[in-house]
């Protein structure tokens, strides 16, 4: 394997540039959908062929692209082609670093500071362009290169340089890559914030604005290779997907707490990794859609799919959500490891007026597997007393002092396909010795972290401790015999037939999502109602996916896979020997109650 390691930091591989189709018997860590022949081209060297022929180009794309080796790749190629290129930079047209800073501070907040707060700049705020014409060749091509090289306003063929989130984080770990406007790399976890809370939110807003002008996607997550595809043949397949079913692509990360679950069962990862405690199953501001045309794949995030069919995908909640997709599936791996965090996160109130945010970040846990003995901490003992709970919380954050924290805190066994409830202001942590599906709000790095057991994270450094973030949140009724009856789902059967049932697992009251498990023996039709499903086979081996639009799929155990509004309707089927269990996580939309409940979360979305 070739070496990444100046340029990338991560355990996990490269998405392939190519694959040969094969069957997986298993969890796929690279699953891809087929475009058909001729649609995914490889190659600096064709991509070159197609330049050629024009006069000016326009090359724009995501953060954290390695600018300078696309522009080395293509004047190479062009050279060869015997193609004189006079290449202008976008970075030529940045405004002072100065004020580059002054724009984004109040978006970072202090140096110290976990969280930012949504941006609201745009990518014209970070350039000068008073001086950039579009020039009138006589000979050869100019290319004008660079994030945001479409807000020239030139007349020529844009091509958009795509990049996966994860891999983006690789290589900012690596200190290859810098934040917009930055001259140099930072430490990971401010440019981490960086990133969440100003370049995605900038250049997410800048690729819907340019979408229709788009004429070419090229996927740049290699470092010397790339793939790419006209932007109709793109379109066509994600409005293919947003009628039908999809999978995105799932990454993996380690932990303080991780588990090794998800090493033992999942074929594919790095096997050397200390641990894993997240997979992003679909946490859709880092995943993305991966694409396939003669073995060449091309990956492109979420956004593209909702940018072009939000309404397919969400149906009847589109103007609710907008372009945000609003359900999170991801796994917590803490089997043979360790206690996540004590912890809570912000109410809805607080969360838009602190960070910006639409969504708060209303969470359950599934219990897909778990070791003897395994809980989970959730709400308050009967007789809590707040004042010194959180005096000792400040001693052990202070001091180094241990907490004995179900003096405080209730511990609850865990047993296989359990559902407890957190809503926003719960305490809660999933204890060691469990897979947790984790079925939520989309939000995910908003956790008010009180009590952390005094271990240090995998550098060696303590974890942040967020108290006063905490206990404006935290809600004290949660407690005693209240946990019980409120906080953890109490499964009914509200349907069933020969070798089915349907099992609704309820969740809070102030959850805008409800949860289903199917129960199958061999196949039922599923009706779509206008509404999105995410689903999960959490027991058994394997299932197909036959969409009323005639898209047929495989999904194995523990896969994550979405059926958009717009399917109307799909049939699933069990390929494994044994009863089939499939999640299915949907928006509520049952009550007048439940309706009033998610406009809650009206969005702009002009994004």
């Amino acid at each position: 394997m070739n070496d990444t390691s100046a340029w990338r930091s991560g355990s996990q591989p490269l998405l392939p540039i190519n694959v040969k189709p094969q069957h997986t018997d298993g969890y796929n860590i690279y699953p891809y959908h087929s475009v058909g022949s001729g649609k995914i081209h490889k190659g600096y060297q064709s991509l070159a062929q197609w330049i050629a022929g024009q006069k000016n180009l326009v090359i724009d794309g995501f953060s954290g692209v390695l600018w300078q080796e696309v522009q080395r790749h293509l004047h190479d190629e062009l050279e060869r082609l015997g193609v004189k290129v006079n290449w202008i930079k976008m970075s030529d047209f940045l405004k002072p670093e100065s004020t580059i800073q002054q724009l984004v501070a109040p978006f970072i907040g202090e140096s110290d500071a976990v969280w930012g707060t949504k941006c609201s700049l745009s990518v014209h705020d970070f350039y000068d362009i008073s001086g950039l014409r579009q020039p009138d060749n006589k000979t050869g091509i100019t290319i004008l290169i660079g994030p945001g090289a479409a807000i020239s306003g030139w007349s020529a063929p844009l091509i958009y340089l795509e990049l996966p989130k994860n891999e983006l984080q690789f290589r900012m770990r690596a200190g290859s890559v810098t934040n917009f406007g930055n001259p140099a790399p930072e430490n990971p976890s401010a440019m981490y914030k960086r990133f969440y809370f100003v370049d995605w939110v900038i250049f997410n807003g800048h690729k819907k604005n340019i979408l229709d002008r788009i004429t070419i996607v090229a996927d740049v997550q290699w470092k010397d290779d790339l793939n790419w595809m006209l932007a109709k043949d793109l379109k066509a397949g994600l409005s293919e997907l947003s009628q039908n079913v999809f999978r995105v692509r799932p990454w993996f990360e380690p932990g303080a707490w991780g588990g090794q679950w998800m090493k033992q069962h999942i074929n594919g990862l790095n096997k050397n990794e200390i641990n894993y405690a997240w997979s992003f199953e679909l946490i859709i501001p880092e995943n993305g859609l991966v694409f396939e045309s003669d073995g060449n794949l091309l990956e492109v995030s979420f956004d593209f799919l909702m940018f072009t069919g939000h309404r397919a995908v969400l149906g009847k909640h589109a103007d609710i959500f907008g372009y945000e997709f609003p359900i999170r599936f991801d796994f917590l791996d803490t089997w043979d490891g360790g206690n996540l965090s004590i912890q809570c996160h912000p109410s809805l109130a607080y969360i838009k007026e602190h960070f910006g945010e639409n969504i708060t970040q209303d969470e359950t846990y599934y219990i897909l597997d778990c070791q003897k003995q395994a809980n989970v901490y959730l709400g308050f003992q009967e007789d809590i007393d707040a004042a010194k709970f959180r005096t000792e919380l400040e001693n052990s954050r202070d001091f180094g002092t241990e907490v004995e924290i179900t003096r405080y805190v209730c511990s609850l066994p865990a047993k296989k396909h359990d559902l407890f409830l957190i809503p926003n202001g719960t305490v809660h942590s999933a204890g060691a010795g469990n897979l947790v599906l984790e079925i939520s709000a989309t939000p995910y790095i908003f956790t008010f972290k009180m009590y952390d057991w005094l271990r240090l994270d995998l550098n060696g450094k303590p974890r942040p401790i967020n108290l006063e973030h905490a206990f404006n949140n935290l809600r004290f009724d949660r407690k005693g015999d209240r946990v019980v009856k409120e906080l953890i789902s109490h499964p009914q059967v509200i349907a069933e037939g020969s070798d089915w049932q349907l099992i609704h697992l309820p969740t809070h009251q102030e959850h805008f999502y409800d949860v289903h498990r199917i129960e199958f023996d061999s196949e039922l039709t599923i009706e779509t109602e206008d509404c999105c499903h995410v689903l999960m086979l959490v027991e058994g081996s394997t299932v197909s996916v036959n969409t009323a639009n005639g898209m047929s799929v495989y999904f194995h155990y523990a896969e994550t896979f979405v059926v958009p509004a717009a399917a109307k309707a799909y049939t699933l089927t069990n390929m494994g020997q044994s009863r089939a269990k499939v999640i299915k996580a949907f928006l509520k939309v049952n009550s007048d109650n439940d309706t009033r409940q998610s406009q809650q979360y009206k969005y702009d979305t002009s994004l």
